[in-house]
């Protein structure tokens, strides 16, 4: 039976029953440790003895929402219990106004001066300091204006192009060129490029290309033309498209790690995080939908045998395109009802910047 069909026919759980597994959860979730009936007991509202908070849990447990580690222990939550109580039952409150200060000052110093790539690091490293989480951003293609390009000769049969963007950033990647191509040529293909392409874009300078191809041919010799083609070319085709993955505060996940199997857990997860396009692949799904997406263990291929929940938000540019994703992951026992109000405010934050 899929996961959305047993939610559903989760949701006719009378109240009492609701309110155990809430409390039982908010429990774990606190504490890391298995909740027994007695606890429960003490913390409801209403005086119900262990003994029927134990009949209750039977019933949780028939349904699949909790279970038991070992005899005579308390009982945890299950995945399908995360997520139930994660859809059904959890309380998000917004982001305290220390938190809202904090991301806000961080993201406030950067401005169109400085590179993207710079901001999403910085509020990788927020976030994965405020959830106490590893912090996870994938980010397109930095793709500036440009300033100036330059090619570059490094020995008879390959040349350097270097580009430098509006925003200072540097780039440079080598091609190949003819054997025993003459300095002039490399000239001719630079002084084209910096003052007809200057303040262009990558993409639209190879659009220009390919719309003008004759213009630019009659201007330049067949050779230099090839040039000027190969070097816009090398940034063509699916790296065009290329997703960047940004991972801050892996070591959060050790901190609170004690058994033996939970070093093991963390252990997966990185290597996890090593298959930089697996990742950047589960991450890509965020991009589908509006708002904050939760991913809890196994419900996603990627950390089906870590044991671990992703919380991710998209964010989107000044054309309200959604360009990236970012958020934490960290185990299955996390504070959900703190952490989802950061990651949406740290991504819209973001999408302020980029307005």
């Amino acid at each position: 039976m899929a996961i959305d069909e047993r939610l559903s026919g989760l949701a006719a759980l009378d109240q009492r029953s609701r309110e155990i597994f809430r409390r039982l959860v908010e429990t774990y979730l606190e504490t890391g440790e298995p909740v027994g009936s007695r606890t429960i007991s003490r913390i409801l509202p209403s005086n119900l003895s262990p003994a029927s908070v134990r009949n209750v849990m039977a019933d949780l447990e028939d349904a699949g929402l909790i279970f038991s580690p070992h005899t005579s222990a308390g009982r945890l939550p299950t995945q399908l219990g995360l997520r139930f109580f994660v859809d059904a039952l959890l309380d998000i409150g917004p982001l305290d106004a220390e938190q809202k200060t904090a991301i806000d000052a961080r993201l406030g110093k950067f401005d169109r001066g400085h590179r993207l790539e710079e901001a999403l690091t910085d509020a990788t490293n927020l976030l994965s300091g405020l959830s106490q989480c590893a912090g996870v951003v994938i980010t397109p293609k930095h793709n500036p204006r440009l300033k100036h390009i330059e090619f570059v000769s490094l020995s008879p049969q390959r040349a350097l192009v270097v580009l430098v963007g509006d925003d200072g950033t540097v780039e440079n990647r080598s091609i190949e060129v003819p054997p025993g191509l003459p300095a002039s040529t490399l000239t001719r293909a630079s002084n084209l490029l910096s003052n007809r392409l200057e303040g262009k874009t990558i993409a639209e300078m190879q659009r220009y290309i390919r719309e003008d191809a004759d213009v630019i041919r009659r201007e330049l010799d067949e050779l230099t033309a090839k040039v000027v083609e190969s070097g816009l070319a090398t940034w063509s085709g699916e790296e065009a498209d290329e997703k960047r993955l940004i991972v801050r505060g892996q070591a959060h996940l050790l901190e609170s790690t004690t058994a033996l199997a939970d070093f093991e857990r963390i252990r997966r997860l990185f290597e996890d995080l090593e298959e930089k396009r697996e990742v950047i692949r589960l991450l890509g799904l965020a991009e589908a939908g509006e708002g904050v997406r939760i991913f809890i263990g196994a419900e996603n291929k990627l950390f089906s045998l870590s044991g671990s929940s992703l919380i991710v938000a998209p964010y989107r540019d000044g054309e309200q395109r959604i360009v990236g994703v970012l958020g934490v992951i960290g185990p299955t026992r996390l504070n959900y009802g703190r952490i989802i109000p950061m990651v949406d405010y740290t991504a819209r934050a973001v999408g302020r910047l980029l307005t």
